[in-house]
């Protein structure tokens, strides 16, 4: 069992959401789903809590009502090794949510998510500090991240 786990609670569509995310990612389970009794108004029958997993990260979303929503100072990020991950993850992901500014995006439930290539950490963190500076140039002027452009501007 791991020692702290990711705990996303929605206003009533976790199940919704716990089949989108084990859907996106190759390793990735449902573990177990608890359902609310009929008789509890507003969430009878809806998915009380879920445990899951996603390449290895256990999580749990519940069900808690309309009075839980999510801030973008928390989020899920995803380290891509391919561009084609990263795009896959991008458009699923944002359908329904917001794209915003260097690899961030909101999904349709209010989740938070940065989309970025594994590459990009070794990228900015290099001992040419103009090197670093021409990545971080060219990621301030991205939604979707691309690989390629982060490339070009490293090796420029």
């Amino acid at each position: 069992m791991q020692k702290i786990t990711t705990f996303l609670t929605f206003n009533d569509q976790a199940e919704e959401a716990v089949n989108l995310y084990t859907s996106l990612f190759k390793n990735s389970t449902i573990k177990s789903m608890s359902r609310y009794p009929d008789n509890v108004p507003g969430l009878g029958g809806k998915i009380m809590v879920a445990t899951f997993q996603v390449e290895g990260q256990e999580f749990l979303a519940l069900n808690g009502g309309p009075h839980f929503t999510f801030a973008q100072g928390i989020s899920l990020l995803v380290n891509c090794e391919a561009q084609e991950e990263i795009d896959t993850l991008w458009e699923k992901l944002s359908e329904g949510g917001a794209q915003l500014d260097c690899g961030w995006l909101t999904d349709k439930f209010g989740v938070s998510w940065q989309i970025i290539p594994t590459i990009l950490g070794e990228m900015m963190s290099d001992k040419d500090a103009e090197k670093s500076k021409r990545v971080v140039e060219a990621l301030w002027k991205m939604k979707k991240i691309d690989i390629a452009a982060l490339k070009q501007a490293y090796n420029a």
